[in-house]
């Protein structure tokens, strides 16, 4: 399917994350701003001429010059609100993690191809200016076999973080894990293909919840590639560091800008004598561009009919991964 030249755009959610993809978005694209709180509509459409608020899903997806709805939702409401939306017949942008089930995914993997619609499940992290440039230095350089990834992310919560949304397992699907925890995994994924070894453990330790606040992961690719990944709410100071380890280099991405840190790529380089390695630093100051980045790549994942990565299967692995954790870990599953 084309993009038609009066193609519009629908944000269903209209938290922080509606507002930064309003905030990506062309100007003149988004033609409805749709929240169950009309006040929160309000705060994204009367920044945006022609945006209207509402608190109506279906007059957002019964309008013909509507082509592509974005999801950002809580994690429960992700796969129904997306599934109405695939057959309507929209292209649509999900956020992560799409849904609380990889079944779930699955259900609008079979509407999207029934109703030929493209969906892309919003892992921003992947467009961070370090991640991008990571991606090319791999593509161009000499840099050897994939070894293993190690990575943690984490943040420490706030005051009542307990009582919110995401501490409720019928709302969230979980706690961590499923929240910063897929990032970790979509990234390594992004690198090392599917996992067909999957251990570790997720606890409970600090929050007043019944959802986990840590999770530690091993991953095994077919080749035997391993990721070692934490996430954390228990991190008091917020924290993220990727790194990458190839048979000549490796790549140490931290930061994420704001209270994570300036973003930065280090670029270790081994040497034919080996020793301290040739070094070099990208800084990345300007903030997270991530979110515009990305849906410029939908629109033209749009244009193009082009299969956009991650997509739901991406996204439904990642959600295995997720699901096999949790059943290991004894923590029950609202769904």
């Amino acid at each position: 399917m084309q993009v038609r030249s009066n193609s519009k755009v629908a944000i269903i959610g209209c938290g922080l994350v509606g507002g930064k993809r309003a905030a990506g978005l062309p100007r003149g694209l988004l033609l409805y701003a749709c929240d169950i709180d009309l006040a929160r509509a309000h705060l994204i459409a009367d920044r945006y001429e022609g945006c209207i608020a509402t608190t109506d899903v279906e007059q957002v997806l019964i309008d013909p010059s509507v082509l592509t709805v974005i999801v950002a939702l809580p994690n429960a409401l992700l796969a129904p609100v997306t599934l109405k939306a695939v057959r309507h017949g929209k292209h649509t942008l999900v956020e992560k993690p799409g849904g609380i089930s990889a079944r779930q995914l699955q259900e609008v993997a079979a509407a999207a191809n029934e109703n030929k619609v493209l969906v892309r499940v919003g892992y921003n992290h992947r467009y961070h200016p370090a991640f991008q440039r990571a991606y090319e230095v791999i593509q161009s350089d000499d840099v050897g076999e994939l070894m293993f990834i190690r990575a943690r992310y984490g943040h420490g919560g706030r005051s009542g973080y307990g009582r919110e949304w995401r501490a409720d397992p019928k709302l969230s699907g979980g706690g961590e894990l499923i929240d910063q925890g897929v990032h970790l995994i979509d990234l390594a994924g992004s690198l090392m293909g599917e996992f067909v070894t999957i251990d570790g453990h997720a606890a409970t330790y600090f929050w007043d919840m019944q959802v986990d606040d840590n999770a530690f992961l091993s991953l095994r690719a077919a080749r035997g590639q391993t990721a070692w990944l934490q996430v954390s709410c228990t991190e008091w100071k917020n924290l993220f560091s990727f790194e990458i380890y190839f048979q000549r280099a490796k790549f140490h991405i931290e930061g994420l800008g704001g209270s994570y840190g300036v973003e930065r790529l280090y670029y270790y380089k081994m040497l034919p004598e080996m020793g301290p390695p040739e070094t070099v630093i990208y800084e990345f100051p300007r903030g997270d561009v991530s979110w515009g980045f990305e849906l410029d790549q939908f629109l033209e994942d749009i244009r193009l009919n082009r299969s956009p990565n991650p997509g739901l299967e991406e996204a439904k692995r990642t959600l295995e991964v997720v699901e096999h954790i949790y059943r290991k870990s004894g923590y029950l599953s609202p769904h």
